[in-house]
């Protein structure tokens, strides 16, 4: 089984080629579409998870816990503003949002990888860290699949709201054939 890092890690590199693909893309309006709807999804996903179970454990866990989860947690709740005006618009506006969320994301996955990773691996054994990393993969496959930005990023609001927001959000992708 996987651990943290490695799950939290190959989100990380989806995210950023799907960015890259999406400032690369000269492509059919459709196609960056398609993108954006994908990363949507999968930043979605992303962060539901990490404010569950993996901000928590940074927290309790790493040296500066507390002022290294506060961070990020600001930095994702500005990413799902972005986010949810993303799917909406087109053309220049949606390039600048583009731009605009990938700077964010870039800057957000350094500071996470970097600064935050390097705190909490020594304080987590591998058994540990390998059961949040499966808490994580499994949180996934019920995350919601769009941007909350409203919803407060507590893991106990998360755990009575993410199910629902989770189900809302499945209803909606399956009318519009999202995802």
């Amino acid at each position: 089984m996987p651990d943290v890092f490695t799950v939290l890690g190959d989100d990380h590199r989806k995210v950023l080629a799907t960015l890259d693909a999406l400032e690369a893309a000269t492509t059919h309006a459709s196609s960056k579409a398609e993108l954006i709807t994908q990363l949507v999804i999968d930043e979605s996903r992303h962060e539901a998870i990490e404010e569950l179970y993996f901000w928590p454990t940074v927290q309790e866990r790493a040296e500066l816990g507390d002022v290294l989860a506060q961070r990020a947690i600001d930095q994702e709740q500005m990413a799902k503003q972005m986010l949810d005006g993303l799917e909406g618009t087109s053309g220049v506006e949606r390039d600048r949002l583009v731009q605009q969320f990938a700077a964010a994301a870039r800057e957000h996955i350094a500071y996470e990888q970097d600064e935050v990773w390097t705190r909490l691996r020594p304080k987590l054994s591998a058994m540990e860290a390998e059961e949040l990393g499966a808490r994580l993969t499994e949180a996934k496959a019920t995350a919601p699949t769009g941007p909350h930005p409203h919803t407060p990023p507590s893991p106990t609001v998360l755990r009575t709201a993410g199910p629902v927001a989770a189900a809302v959000d499945k209803v909606r992708d399956a009318i519009r054939g999202r995802g």
